[in-house]
């Protein structure tokens, strides 16, 4: 949602006689007639009457030149035009509710209480309607500041969503390759040795990415679909080395459920086997853990390959991003957590809130 999704701002008649303002105007003017009325020996439903209008040409007043003319000299503010403008009207619609409340007869110069009823309504009017105005105008200059705060929050939010999800979509980016072309070289290295496991090694890398190349564009899956991705995987480097890789995968049923963002958990298998396996004479063994326990949910991915060396400093390629991942979904509330193994071999840890992906 961004500014222009607004209501836009209403103008014309329909800002003149918006029913709020109408209804503040009767209850003020009511309230005033109500109080001359007893000040008065006409009846009070017509010294009210009187007021209402008066009140209700002075709220015409400000809605016109709140709005025309479009545009002023540079010395005249609208506000103090607006002011103006209810001050003039006063007298005049003060004069016109005598006349309709009397037939068209007011008689205001030759009849001493028409003459003190008029001095009384138009002097009150005079006094109080322009600072209603500009109280008015002060809570319409508040509620457009707001108006414009929230716009300004509301654009931002959408700026930042859009610099979040391009962010995402460029890590992603940075992923799809890195797998692939991992995978690639092991092929071509299976075709350099003429193994017989070439090919079938590719057939398994074809029908791989059919199931996870559309998942990839995905902003958010689930581990369901995640553990899906890594049994194919795995199965895919298993028929390239056969006899140095073994697996077992222990996943928590209920956490099958939860989001997260795409090859999170390849990206930790994929590291094991690359870092982990592959470098390893005798090869190793991969165990996957799944748990979700008290909100949130821990995948463990643990390998008994070479292990840490001393020179690495910091993650590698693939983890680093999935950090930036992980905290592009999560905020601060994820964690990557990188261990040694005893007696050789690493473990990988990934923490972060469980939530239910959204259908």
């Amino acid at each position: 949602m961004t500014a222009a999704a607004l209501p836009s701002k209403p103008h014309g008649l329909a800002l003149m006689l918006g029913w709020r303002r109408v209804r503040f105007t009767l209850t003020v003017s009511g309230l005033f007639g109500l109080f001359l009325g007893l000040l008065s020996e006409t009846a009070t439903v017509i010294v009210v009457s009187r007021a209402l209008l008066v009140g209700f040409s002075a709220m015409l007043a400000f809605g016109l030149f709140e709005q025309w003319p479009r545009r002023l000299a540079s010395r005249l503010a609208r506000s103090a035009l607006q002011v103006i403008g209810v001050a003039v009207v006063i007298p005049f619609s003060a004069l016109f509710a005598y006349w309709l409340t009397t037939g068209g007869d007011p008689q205001i110069a030759t009849d001493e209480k028409r003459t003190m009823g008029y001095a009384m309504l138009t002097v009150t009017g005079l006094l109080f309607a322009p600072w209603i105005a500009v109280g008015a105008m002060l809570k319409q200059r508040d509620a457009f500041a707001r108006e414009q705060a929230l716009a300004f929050e509301l654009e931002k939010s959408e700026l930042e969503r859009q610099a979040l999800d391009a962010r995402m979509r460029l890590l992603q980016a940075q992923v799809e390759p890195h797998f692939l072309f991992n995978t690639l070289a092991n092929i071509q290295a299976l075709v350099d040795a003429g193994s017989p496991q070439a090919s079938k090694v590719l057939a398994s890398l074809v029908a791989y990415l059919r199931a996870a190349v559309p998942r990839l564009h995905e902003s958010t899956t689930t581990l369901g679909d995640e553990l899906q991705l890594v049994h194919a995987y795995l199965e895919l480097m298993q028929m390239r080395m056969p006899d140095r890789l073994q697996f077992a995968v222990n996943v928590d049923s209920a956490a099958r459920s939860l989001q997260c963002p795409p090859m999170t958990l390849l990206t930790l298998v994929e590291n094991a086997v690359r870092h982990g396996i592959d470098p390893s004479e005798e090869g190793g063994r991969i165990d996957i853990e799944v748990v979700r326990r008290d909100g949130r949910c821990l995948i463990r991915v643990r390998d008994t390959g070479v292990g840490l060396h001393a020179t690495s400093q910091g993650l590698g390629t693939g983890l680093s991003t999935l950090r930036e991942r992980l905290q592009l979904s999560f905020g601060g509330d994820a964690q990557l957590r990188l261990l040694a193994v005893e007696p050789h071999g690493v473990c990988a840890e990934v923490e972060f809130p469980a939530r239910e992906r959204r259908s």
